[in-house]
């Protein structure tokens, strides 16, 4: 029988195994403890992602490699460790080309995952949108780096029937990538390649043909938080008088006015909507310029050529609050997808070298009342203060809405798990 004993965490008192894993044990006690690399079979654990950072022991270290032992203490949710981890989850959405409305983990996503968890709504890092090679050469996988956060859970579990690895590190430091052994990944059966590409806690390791989608609602990671209480970020409220009319103006720019349709999503609430507030400059209004100042300003879309620059800031000079609306106004979303290609390969590939049924029309359209593409599609906050992001592709009417009632007239904001989603 395995001995108990007694640990702290945030200086209180819990019992569990000697020798439990950390994670597990603070979890059985309903303390959640975010982590992407650990599994309970792998021993010794990983600890590489850094996501379950915590103090132990008065010692900043990852709770995945911690065993629980007499006299240990540890804190988990300070205002500093919080802040801690939910970098590290935002760097790697930095630091990889995450698209979630057209990744086939979507859904099933760990990284995407813990977003939910510790309410990433946007990074404070800029997106690199480095351009990584795809790898098609092997049998029946693609490896897609733009995706992998290196947890090495595929190095360190996937193996094929004689014992041999699949997949490695290749190169060191900053260029170090996960690379597949493709006369080894021939040697796997069905079951064992499908078995990697469930390890993989992002949608790097994809086995051709089967990354069936399932519907938004079924998939794993859509309804239920592991946290007993999931709390959304919170909001900073106006100061002003709750029983005054707000006025509110709408633009959509590089974006496909999903988040419009969206706001439209409430049906017949917009009509208990219209008692509160008043529409100014937006495409619901049809108004083409502001008659005056407005409480707040909503933006869809990102910024991809000279006009949109223009008109976000001329929102962001009429409206007391600015709040960004939609994955492609808080970091670029699908437009920027372009991102990783010179605006000139873009263009020619558009213009030059695709078919089209007009004879001799193969020429890049120029003209001075014409807005000038940017070198890339820029997400609002890299242009103008952004108050509040709200992400989703697009966002559901219940988080905009919220977000919006709770901005304007202080009203409680309780978003729940469900409708805190990247897709």
């Amino acid at each position: 029988m395995k001995k108990k004993c007694a640990f702290w965490i945030d200086g209180k008192s819990y019992e569990a195994d000697e020798g439990e894993n950390l994670v597990d044990a603070a979890l059985a006690h309903q303390m959640f403890i975010p982590s992407l690399c650990y599994h309970k079979h792998l021993e010794p654990p990983l600890g590489t992602c850094r996501t379950c950072i915590c103090k132990i022991n008065g010692k900043y270290g990852p709770a995945c490699t911690e065993k629980v032992h007499d006299g240990l203490k540890i804190e988990i949710n300070t205002p500093e460790l919080l802040d801690m981890r939910k970098a590290v989850v935002e760097m790697m959405f930095a630091e990889g080309n995450h698209f979630c409305p057209s990744c086939e983990k979507s859904g099933a996503c760990d990284l995407q995952h813990m977003g939910y968890e510790l309410g990433v709504a946007t990074a404070r890092f800029p997106h690199l949108f480095e351009d990584r090679l795809i790898d098609f050469k092997a049998k029946r996988m693609i490896m897609e780096h733009n995706r992998c956060i290196k947890c090495r859970r595929c190095v360190e579990e996937v193996f094929t029937d004689e014992g041999k690895r699949v997949f490695m590190y290749v190169n060191r430091g900053n260029e170090t990538v996960v690379g597949i052994d493709y006369e080894q990944e021939s040697q796997l059966t069905e079951a064992q390649a499908l078995h990697a590409m469930k390890l993989c806690p992002t949608g790097a390791i994809i086995v051709r043909g089967e990354s069936l989608p399932r519907p938004m609602g079924d998939r794993v990671f859509d309804n239920q938080s592991v946290q007993k209480d999931f709390h959304s970020a919170p909001i900073q409220q106006m100061e002003a008088d709750p029983k005054e009319k707000k006025r509110v103006a709408t633009v959509s720019l590089a974006g496909c006015f999903g988040c419009h349709m969206s706001l439209l999503d409430i049906d017949t609430g917009i009509l208990d909507v219209a008692e509160l507030v008043s529409f100014d400059k937006s495409p619901l209004t049809d108004i083409k310029k502001f008659s005056g100042r407005c409480h707040l300003g909503l933006v869809e879309g990102g910024c991809c050529n000279s006009h949109n620059i223009e008109v976000l800031q001329n929102f962001r000079k009429m409206c007391d609050v600015l709040v960004v609306v939609g994955e492609c106004a808080v970091w670029g979303g699908v437009p920027a997808m372009r991102n990783t290609i010179p605006l000139s390969e873009c263009l020619e590939e558009a213009y030059l070298h695709s078919l089209t049924s007009e004879t001799g029309e193969t020429i890049i359209p120029y003209h001075e009342d014409l807005p000038k593409m940017l070198d890339r599609v820029y997400a609002c906050n890299e242009i103008v203060r952004v108050d509040y992001s709200i992400p989703g592709c697009p966002p559901s009417a219940e988080h905009i809405w919220k977000a919006v009632k709770s901005i304007l007239f202080g009203a409680e904001f309780s978003l729940l798990y469900a409708e805190f989603k990247y897709d």
